[in-house]
């Protein structure tokens, strides 16, 4: 019987061959949600389905977990990278290539949960403006460099900041890419921007299908400042670095009124625009007047878009807008307490871990945030799993069945 056990247990490893992190969960039978139908073919396949349908319902079992693609752009030809990951070739719709989206994303760290998130957005008709933070290290963004030759839609912003949470060098970082996205080389109909960190909870279809409610107004959720965020745009701030630091310093110095009597808006950094108000942003006297006088405001990303979109005339404006638009799951620790986030909390957020996998399945939002592939791998490789699936089912082009993995 032990010898028995012995050559059940080498059998799986081979079949997993790339399976690194281990994982224990005690033994428990899997039970069904009508939500998943998981088709997939392929041993390994099979056996990932059966761990993430117990993680989606609760369940335990026992199983080794890969948290690598196949192949590395470091070490591969393009073609074997883009065809031995699966990378999705050609539009999946007609409805999708008439509706190209350009994504903002800026990166600074996890090289391999990028590689991820870029795999599950990625499809041919969009286009893909990348910000690296400039204090990344040399081979982070010799990584990045070399999967970006593999892509005609993908590219590295021409201008890279050096990025300082709540500065407005984040604000910067997107803009640029912004001002990249406006050539006639790119005709999208929204930006969205992401972090690295970020990972999509619906298709590219279903994406198309969410920003196509909005008939072309821009998503930038928010609202009028509360008491507990007026000191951001009330006080000067600075942006403070050297070899060992970088962050945003507060002083007691009072800043003017905004320009052109403008009323500040307070929100999310995360948005969703039209090509028009991109043009806008970048050229409207009052857009540069604001993006001037929030030079030294905090944080002054989850302002200033939100505050634009708020200008009647505006191209896709929605003045009297507030939080609608489903942009972001997230778990902030004030809203969830310790044990509301089942893996670990960085500024308040939660790095989801797998027993957020249910919360997450039930949100209806576009993108969750945040996630860590090392850190916690079956999060991430069942949602990515799940959303494959789901692209299968709606494709309207054939995909071959080794595509899922």
């Amino acid at each position: 019987m032990a010898r028995r056990k012995e050559l059940n247990y080498f059998i799986l490893i081979t079949m997993l061959f790339s399976l690194t992190v281990l994982f224990v969960f005690h033994k428990r039978e899997f039970s069904h949600k009508k939500v998943l139908s998981w088709k997939y073919q392929t041993a390994d396949a099979q056996i990932l389905t059966k761990a993430c349908r117990a993680l989606v319902n609760n369940s335990r079992s026992v199983f080794l977990w890969k948290n690598t693609l196949a192949m590395s752009p470091m070490n591969s030809s393009c073609e074997d990278y883009i065809n031995k990951n699966h990378y999705i070739t050609k539009p999946l719709s007609e409805e999708e290539a008439e509706f190209p989206i350009a994504y903002i994303m800026t990166l600074h760290k996890e090289f391999e949960t990028f590689e991820r998130v870029l795999r599950t957005v990625y499809a041919p008709q969009n286009v893909y403006c990348i910000h690296i933070d400039a204090k990344a290290t040399n081979d982070y963004v010799r990584a990045v460099q070399k999967l970006e030759k593999c892509f005609p839609n993908v590219f590295i912003a021409s201008r890279m900041e050096p990025v300082i949470y709540a500065g407005i060098s984040r604000l910067q970082a997107d803009l640029h890419c912004m001002k990249d996205l406006m050539t006639p080389q790119w005709q999208w109909k929204y930006a969205i921007n992401m972090c690295g960190q970020d990972f999509p909870m619906k298709t590219n279809k279903e994406i198309v299908h969410h920003l196509k409610q909005f008939k072309g107004k821009n998503i930038t959720p928010g609202t009028k400042p509360p008491q507990h965020a007026v000191h951001r745009t009330k006080y000067s701030y600075r942006e403070y670095m050297d070899n060992n630091h970088a962050f945003v310093h507060g002083t007691k110095k009072l800043k003017k009124p905004p320009p052109h009597n403008i009323t500040i808006f307070f929100g999310s950094a995360y948005y969703a625009v039209s090509r028009g108000f991109g043009h806008f942003v970048l050229t409207d006297k009052r857009a540069i007047d604001l993006l001037g006088w929030s030079w030294d405001t905090y944080s002054p990303d989850e302002h200033y878009w939100v505050t634009l979109n708020r200008l009647s005339d505006a191209p896709g404006a929605m003045p009297d807008a507030t939080w609608e638009g489903d942009l972001r799951c997230i778990k902030w620790l004030d809203q969830f307490g310790e044990k509301g986030c089942h893996g670990h909390y960085v500024r308040d957020i939660c790095i989801y871990g797998q027993g957020d996998l249910p919360w997450l399945l039930q949100n209806t939002c576009v993108f969750a945030n945040k996630f860590e592939l090392h850190s916690y791998p079956p999060t991430l490789e069942c949602l990515e799993l799940i959303l494959r699936e789901r692209t299968l089912s709606q494709s309207e082009t054939e995909i071959d069945p080794s595509w899922y993995l």
